[in-house]
């Protein structure tokens, strides 16, 4: 056992032990207070002691299983020892981090690391997040374009700052920030919207998620390379969003690599890459677009970011790929994730609430829909005029409360869940879900009495915020 702390030094241990059961007071009190009210109200509050891997454990020893990963943030599970291990390693050597006037090895490396999946792109910048590998895709694409306009599909999620929320087809997330940069959305797959905008010939790229995070819709066959052929027939560009379904999540590194002949211009990659641990964002493209970006020693800090490039981000990444190849991670994600979706695929004839169950590898959606007899529809009814995706809602509470599992609703006013699981849940982990899920779904098709008086609950609430 170490020695505690002297009392004039900073003690993180005692802080924690001081102060941690106050977490929830202190978020109401200096943070987002909407938080833990959603939290308490949905009965998501709890309190998370340890994790590893895809397993959460609370005080009492409750083991939970984690279909979330964070957002996406965790494919190798929380506490991965490869990175732990890199990190220990990269603090230790004391590095002379961060002068900005020199160029460390470790961002170099990286970036040879990461275009070794990217054979068709050349170079990488990195930032911060997923939202700044966006911000910079947006950038560079008007920038090597000289033209104003970027296109982005009807749905989309692309993050929330500004220039990101530009490209956001979700309008709650933009509502009361405009206004905002002069971009268009199309609908996800429609080829003669896309070419009516190019047309107009100030379109600078296309953005777009090859697997849509908001309601896990994939973009139809053959369209990232028909969009791609007209992009570049209008000398614009195509920017593939693989900030969540980037690093393995759909069974390939890239989640465009599903369809054939698709090399995109720009490409966006962040979570997974940090192991959970140091934020980072890359955003990897073709040599001529930095070049023309980065044209002079003049222009050589005309985009960067204070902490990209840092050593414990590129360190962290460089071991998420060092463990990726080693214990082959995308190949038990396309495995793993093919028995998962098989599985609950063969549950939609069962239950008439059950509507489909699509998605790749370790990005599944999950939706529920009308059903057909009277006494569930008048309970579906009721839930829909009082907020659409309540049901949603109904089903990954009890998934937490009664079978200790995290999942979440898919997006704001939809009836589908979203599965994202860290890429490490194995055979055991799927027989847990869908027993769990199976057990929810009975219980709802049978008229559950808690789970359907949690929904007048949430009917309620819903009314009460209107």
């Amino acid at each position: 056992m170490t020695d505690p702390a002297p009392k004039d030094e900073f003690d993180l241990g005692a802080l924690l032990a001081e102060r941690g059961a106050e977490r929830y007071e202190l978020h109401t009190k200096y943070l987002n207070h909407q938080l833990p009210r959603m939290l308490h109200t949905i009965g998501f509050d709890k309190v998370y002691e340890r994790a590893e891997g895809a397993h959460f454990w609370d005080a009492d020893g409750n083991d939970y299983l984690d279909m979330l990963a964070g957002f996406g943030v965790m494919g190798l599970g929380r506490h991965h020892p490869v990175v732990r291990r890199a990190l220990h390693d990269v603090l230790d050597a004391s590095l002379a981090d961060l002068t900005r006037f020199d160029c460390q090895p470790l961002p170099g490396l990286l970036a040879e690391k990461l275009l070794t999946h990217s054979p068709h792109l050349d170079r990488v910048f990195f930032g911060n997040s997923g939202t700044e590998a966006v911000e910079t895709a947006l950038k560079f694409a008007r920038y090597a374009t000289g033209r104003p306009r970027i296109l982005y599909c009807s749905h989309a999620f692309h993050g929330l700052t500004t220039g990101s929320l530009s490209v956001n087809g979700e309008d709650g997330f933009r509502d009361g920030f405009a206004p905002l940069l002069p971009d268009t959305a199309v609908p996800l797959g429609d080829l003669d919207a896309l070419a009516r905008e190019l047309r107009k010939g100030d379109v600078a790229a296309l953005i777009v998620e090859p697997i849509q995070g908001k309601g896990v819709h994939e973009s139809p066959p053959g369209y990232l390379r028909a969009a791609q052929e007209l992009l570049h027939r209008h000398k614009a560009l195509l920017i593939a969003d693989e900030v969540q379904t980037g690093l393995g999540r759909t069974g390939d590194f890239y989640a465009y690599q599903h369809e054939d002949g698709v090399e995109p211009d720009l490409v966006c990659v962040a979570k997974a890459l940090s192991g959970g641990y140091v934020p980072v964002g890359a955003t990897i493209g073709k040599d001529w677009i930095f070049k023309k970006v980065y044209s002079s020693m003049d222009r050589v800090l005309v985009h960067s970011a204070s902490f990209g490039s840092n050593a414990q981000a590129m360190a962290a990444g460089l071991a998420v790929l060092s463990v990726m190849e080693n214990e082959q991670t995308v190949a038990h994600a396309r495995i793993t994730g093919e028995l998962l979706k098989s599985r609950l695929a063969a549950l939609v004839d069962r239950y008439e609430l059950l509507s489909e169950v699509r998605g790749r590898g370790l990005m599944i959606g999950i939706e529920f829909g009308r059903p057909a007899s009277l006494k569930l529809r008048s309970r579906w009814t009721m839930l829909q005029a009082a907020r659409k995706g309540l049901f949603a809602q109904m089903v990954v509470v009890p998934l937490l409360q009664r079978h200790r599992i995290l999942t979440q609703v898919s997006g704001d006013h939809l009836e589908v869940i979203k599965l994202i699981p860290p890429l490490v849940v194995d055979e055991r982990d799927v027989d847990r879900f869908v027993e769990a899920f199976t057990a929810v779904m009975e219980d709802a098709h049978n008229g559950g009495g808690l789970m359907w008086d949690f929904g007048k609950t949430l009917v309620k609430q819903a009314v009460a915020n209107r």
